[in-house]
């Protein structure tokens, strides 16, 4: 094969993926009282006085409406209506209906893709049952953007073949958003568990912003699994927490892509973006590429996956593609030869292309070669959309001597290629 293989499977935002979500609303100006005198408490008021004839009739109207849109409304407003019991102490004897009606009062219907779909990572999926020899089943994490530029972590599953093929799993007609099952406070600040409902596929599955660092979006997810966890493989990656007006990076933290924690992250580095945790431990410490001055690549140590203090410079702009900035694109990928890492340049008019290191493997501090020119770039065919003249990744995964990178274009859609390594290698200089 050559170098790169671009595939005709794409994905694209669409308007039409929809999913419930939790509606705040805003309590009146001047109440004294949020608990008696709110508008959240004057529409719970309002439900629990209507007579049973007017409840039902409301209640079948929503269903009407929205049942055939969405998984299991009633479950998500029985659950959006004990959020509400909680925020407004309200008593324990109410009809199902009313707590029914009451949880359609605080929801909202969202597009979670209406404005863009991008920057794809990946790694093996948790469950291998039933896979052809030399085949894998794999998750891909997806930035999803909706309304008011607000970020979410969506999915697809797909199988990988050795001999570069990739399908993707079908997906379900409804998607769902994680709920929050509890929220404390550790070390590091507010730690969130979230889980899918019982029944909902991964593939459908989206995990909005619970915390007010995350309020503006969950950025550009990193994921990479952990082969030497202590209990087990551990899946987790990094995002950039978006608060509207300050970023922080954060870890997502799954074993099952069912039950997620997303955890508050500390030390210098962590105020940056964009940092790719290592697949195992360097040395006994856990190891991270991440870009420290704004501009050039560090390699980052720590005995703990949640505390990162400044690191060592690794690689800085060197080539025309890259003379802007220089950022990873994803964990580092192990391969005979060493640490495959696949990084971003930004050139002249803000283009973002792709290229490659390779580090020591014993030593990932020692760069052995580097491309000189970038092996992906926008397209004249693939350059518009809500950011042009952009391709970009947070991930790819190698099936024996093949790379299997999905990537972002223009900021709008995900597309997928194979990358021949012994290629890709000989490019190196």
């Amino acid at each position: 094969m050559s170098l790169l293989e671009i595939l005709p499977t794409r994905l694209v935002a669409e308007p039409d993926r929809v999913v419930i979500r939790p509606f705040q609303i805003a309590p009146e100006p001047r109440a004294l009282h949020p608990r008696e005198s709110s508008r959240a408490q004057r529409i719970v008021n309002a439900v629990l006085e209507m007579d049973m004839r007017t409840c039902q009739s409301e209640l079948a109207l929503v269903n009407r409406d929205f049942g055939q849109r969405h998984w299991q409304t009633r479950e998500i407003f029985l659950d959006r209506y004990q959020q509400v019991k909680e925020d407004l102490d309200l008593g324990n004897h109410v009809r199902e209906d009313r707590k029914e009606l009451i949880g359609a009062y605080f929801c909202h219907e969202y597009s979670y893709t209406s404005a863009a779909l991008m920057n794809p990572s990946i790694v093996p999926h948790p469950d291998q049952t039933g896979i052809m020899p030399g085949a894998l089943r794999i998750v891909l994490s997806l930035r999803a953007v909706g309304e008011g530029h607000i970020s979410s972590i969506a999915f697809r599953e797909g199988i990988l073949t050795s001999h570069g093929g990739f399908d993707l799993m079908p997906r379900p007609p409804f998607s769902v958003a994680a709920r929050e099952r509890k929220r404390a406070t550790e070390d590091n600040g507010m730690v969130t568990t979230a889980e899918r409902f019982s029944e909902s596929s991964l593939s459908g599955t989206v995990i909005f912003p619970f915390t007010q660092q995350q309020r503006n979006g969950l950025e550009d997810l990193r994921l990479v699994k952990l082969e030497d966890d202590a209990d087990g493989p551990l899946y987790c990656g990094t995002y950039t927490a978006y608060s509207g007006f300050n970023i922080a990076s954060e870890l997502l933290v799954t074993r099952d892509f069912r039950t997620f924690e997303l955890k508050p992250m500390s030390g210098p580095a962590a105020r940056n973006k964009g940092m790719a945790i290592f697949p195992r431990k360097i040395d006994g410490k856990y190891a991270v590429i991440g870009r420290q001055n704004g501009e050039s690549l560090f390699y980052l140590t720590s005995e703990d996956l949640l505390h990162w203090e400044d690191g060592d410079p690794l690689i800085g702009p060197l080539y025309p593609w890259e003379l802007v900035q220089i950022g990873n694109c994803g964990s580092p990928i192990e391969i005979d030869e060493g640490w495959l890492l696949l990084t971003h340049g930004v050139g002249p008019v803000r283009k973002y292309s792709i290229g490659a290191v390779l580090l020591d493997k014993a030593n990932p501090r020692k760069v052995i070669g580097r491309t000189s020119n970038p092996i992906l770039s926008p397209s004249d065919e693939d350059r518009e959309g809500y950011v042009p003249n952009v391709v970009y990744t947070c991930g790819a995964l190698a099936l024996g001597r093949r790379l299997f990178m999905p990537f972002a274009v223009a900021d709008s859609s995900v597309s997928f290629s194979w990358v021949n390594i012994d290629e890709l290698l000989a490019l190196m200089v």
